[in-house]
Parts: C-alpha cells; structure tokens; sequence
C-alpha cells in the first residue's frame, strides 16, 4: 500500500512540475514544510516570488498583514532586506498590522517604521468589527498584488503548508488598494466604530480576464470580508464562496486550517456547512483537509457528523515535527481554498468560521480556469494521498496536538 501510495505522489509531483508553468498574469505560489512531500516542483516558492515583486517595486509598496515575525538567518530576512533597499531606491512603503499581533511581534515592524520613507501603522479591528485583521496582501506600484495564506512570517515560508495568488492587474489591484487605502484610514483613527465606517461604495469592471498558462483566459473577480466593511458587497467572501460551492456539479474540494459551524459564544453558523451538505445530496462528492489543530477543538464532533453523510470525506493532516526540532506555531497546513469541478476555484485568507466573514479582514481570488483549478486539485490530491492524512470517523478519538510556545 505504501508503494501504491508513494507511486501517486511522484506522479502528482511529474504532473504539476510539467505544467505548472508561470504565466505573466497569473501564478500560484507556495510554502512547503521542509523535510515533506508536499513540495511541487513545477510550482514557484513564496520567497523567490516575494523578492522579484518587492524588487520590481519603483513607487509604491503598500503590505496589509497580520504580523511580522523574523528569525535571524531564516527566510523572511531577505524579504525584510529587500523592503529596506526598496525604500532606500525612493519606493514609498505602507504596512499595516493587527494591533493585537503586534503586541506579540513588535520588533520587525517596530524597526520598518523607523527607516526612511517606510510608515507603518496598526489596525484595531475589534473597536471597527469585534473582530481581527487577518488577511494578507501586498500591492506594488498600483498594479500588481500578492494574496495568499502565507503570513509575514518565517514559519510560513519553511514550515508551513501555504498557498497564494501572484497576479498582474491593475483592476484588481485597485480593489485591493482601495481596501487597504480605507484600513489606512481606520488605523489612524481609534475612534472609529463599526456602526462609522467610512467606506467609499463603488461598483469594479470586474471580473477580469487575465492569461493564464498556454494563454488560457482565466476569469478572476476579488473577493473580501468582512461585509461591513467592503467597497462593493458584490465581493463578499461568503457569498462568492456559496455561488461557488452552489455550482459544483461532479466534485468539491475544500483546505482550511479550520472549520467550524460553532459560533464563538454561542450558536451556530450553518450558511456554508448547509451548502456543502446541499451539494453532497445533489450527487456532487466531496472531500475536505483541516488541519490536525482542530482536534482540540469542540467542531470535531460536527466535522464527524459531516463526515458521515454520504459523498462526504474530511480528513485531518498532521504534518511531521521537523527534524530539527520542535517549532512552535508550525508544521501544519494553513492553506485556504475550495475547488469545483477542476474548473473554477476560490484561494483566501479566511478560514471556514462565521467571524472570518463578518467580523474580520479578509481578502481573496475567485477564478474560472481549468488550469488554475486543476492545478489546485492536484496540490490537494498530494495532501490527501499522503501518510499524512487522517480520516475522520464516527469511531476515532482524537489526541489535541500541542503547537503553541511549550511551558
């Protein structure tokens, strides 16, 4: 069975390394865990597209992320270098952090906010929405935006299972600009609540076709969260999320960190959980990754349930220690996407949980391009057909994996 098994993989490793081939427009980008499987040749990493498009930057940077946190020697440092030569060549650098995650990581922003023609601010997004500024972005020179799982973080570049968008458009960098010019303006202002917000209401020529590779048209509209605080509703995550779940016809794939109908504090959320079931009468089948994170937590016993019911499978991954040692906060899958039919696709920054959508900052990528989309499939076929996997039944009992700062 193992043979079999490592069979596939390699095969799924030949397959994406001959076709993932970067396109001018449009590419995916990954982190892998060193010391795994999980790596695909023919698909570029985070740093290097990072370095490229910070080093391609001659006006304008502008960052929106959660935190930063470097280690010496690892491989932010060089990203972090790279925004410092910017700025020193008269890039002009924006970054904006969630203040809560700064209280933890303050060092490396602290230190971009002291350097010349580098600002940098923090966003309280709990006074603006109850919730947390979670996603994460760049944008250089107007034009060009890099949108992904992967947090400024070195953990995420060589420890953690990330995914991301590398995408040359100035439409849809204007979305994601006037969502970072709008935080910019919220992160100056702390009397702000959610209740006045100064959101700018206006409609996108969007979607956008871009070329993807061999020249196919791929069809891209951003998406982002939370509702009450988006330029165009239209671009709501959840929604863009059930109009994709909604047309699966044959297949659904889904990757979360988490995912969870629980409400913090009470209730329930079921608006994608009822989608997925709705989708799995109608005959489509469907397989869900969570990370092993999860299992400390009390959505277990609804990701069994969902895992019950016909044409459904959810799985647990639990990506190995490194051989190093242990890393806190690390060595798990974060990647956040959905897949339909091989065909069209959705990639984010939020997890699956009611407050990603209506409380916190968020954004994404919706796309219809069988390239894309494929490309996707077999990213999470590698993850699925791997000994990493755990099935999650009716039966099993779960151990929580302890990932956070050992006491």
């Amino acid at each position: 069975m193992k043979n079999i098994v490592f069979s596939v993989l390699i095969f799924l490793s030949t397959s994406l390394h001959a076709q993932s081939i970067s396109s001018p427009d449009i590419e995916i980008v990954e982190s892998t865990p060193v010391g795994t499987m999980l790596d695909n040749p023919g698909i570029r990493n985070t740093q290097e597209v990072w370095l490229e498009m910070i080093g391609s930057a001659h006006r304008s940077l502008d960052l929106e992320e959660y935190y930063v946190s470097n280690e010496p020697g690892k491989l932010l440092e060089p990203v972090l270098a790279a925004i410092y030569s910017a700025s020193d060549r008269g890039v002009k650098v924006r970054l904006i952090v969630d203040s809560r995650m700064y209280k933890t990581y303050p060092q490396s922003v602290d230190s971009l906010g002291q350097h010349r023609n580098i600002e940098t601010r923090r966003i309280n997004f709990g006074e603006i929405a109850g919730g947390i500024q979670h996603s994460k972005y760049f944008i250089v020179d107007e034009k060009a935006v890099f949108v992904g799982s992967q947090n400024f973080d070195w953990r995420s570049l060589e420890h953690i299972h990330e995914l991301g968008l590398r995408i040359n458009n100035r439409e849809i960098a204007e979305v994601d600009g006037d969502i970072f010019n709008l935080d910019w303006q919220l992160a100056s202002d702390t009397t702000r609540s959610g209740k006045d917000i100064p959101v700018a209401h206006k409609r996108y020529q969007i979607p956008v076709h871009l070329a993807a590779n061999g020249g196919e048209d791929a069809v891209l509209t951003p998406t982002c969260s939370p509702l009450s605080c988006i330029p165009d509703t239209a671009l709501w995550d959840e929604h863009a999320i059930i109009e994709l779940i909604n047309g699966a016809q044959h297949s659904l794939t889904l990757q979360f960190l988490s995912y969870s109908p629980r409400v913090w504090g009470g209730g329930m959320y079921t608006t994608i959980d009822d989608a997925i079931r709705s989708a799995a009468k109608r005959g489509v089948k469907v397989r869900m990754i969570v990370s092993d994170w999860e299992k400390s937590s009390q959505s277990v016993s609804n990701l069994k349930e969902l895992g019950a019911l016909p044409n459904i499978e959810v799985a647990f991954t639990a990506i190995p220690e490194w051989e190093g040692g242990y890393i806190s906060f690390a060595r798990v899958e974060h990647c956040k996407y959905i897949v339909a039919d091989d065909t069209s696709f959705w990639l984010g920054t939020a997890n699956c949980e009611k407050s990603y959508f209506y409380n916190t900052r968020n954004l994404g990528i919706t796309g219809k391009s069988p390239f894309l989309a494929g490309t996707l499939s077999r990213i999470f076929l590698k993850s699925w057909n791997s000994p990493y996997k755990e099935l999650i039944t009716q039966t099993e009992n779960f151990t929580p994996r302890e990932h956070g700062e050992k006491k």
